[in-house]
């Protein structure tokens, strides 16, 4: 028997990803835990409306996406405490332009680069839909057919709610479109 807990949104975990962008000559970061797939060739990064990086991103139609690894979660949590309104958070990371603009965390072992195709409001969030103009992935978490080796290579950070808390990603416990043969 289930029992009715109310109007949830329980579809986490989902990756917890730092987004840069360009500030002028100097990049910012904000923590982004509000992310999905809104079509096979789109991306879509939710950021409430207050959020300082949101201009930046409507002005220069660029921004990337950086996935979080264990190695460098504190900082990536410390980009989600402190408002770029507030305090430059520039020097967070050492970064390379991407080649349509974004700036790409070096150390992240795998980042996207999206050019903005549409914003969507709702409620007191914007949701930016964009397409992937670039994928950098580090040769090491690639497997030989070069493809990201998620859960075996590879092991991003996920965000869950309500918890606030991070997990690890776990093993893979069987192949889609194969189990049910």
């Amino acid at each position: 028997m289930k029992r009715n807990i109310g109007s949830k949104n329980v579809l986490y975990p989902t990756p917890a990803v730092v987004v840069g962008a360009m500030n002028g000559d100097v990049p910012t970061w904000t923590l982004v835990a509000h992310i999905g797939i809104p079509a096979h060739d789109r991306v879509m990064v939710s950021l409430a409306k207050p959020h300082f990086i949101n201009h930046l991103v409507r002005e220069v139609g660029v921004f990337s996406i950086n996935l979080v690894d264990e190695e460098w979660l504190a900082k990536a949590d410390y980009c989600g405490c402190v408002s770029g309104a507030s305090e430059s958070k520039a020097d967070v990371f050492a970064w390379t332009a991407g080649e349509a603009g974004a700036p790409i965390i070096d150390e992240a072992r795998l980042s996207m680069e999206c050019s903005v195709e549409d914003v969507w409001e709702c409620g007191a969030f914007e949701n930016f839909v964009a397409s992937v103009a670039n994928t950098y992935a580090e040769e090491s978490i690639l497997s030989e057919k070069g493809k990201v080796g998620f859960g075996t290579l590879y092991k991003p950070v996920l965000f869950e709610m309500p918890g606030y808390t991070y997990l690890s990603l776990g093993d893979v416990v069987a192949r889609c479109k194969h189990v049910g043969e």
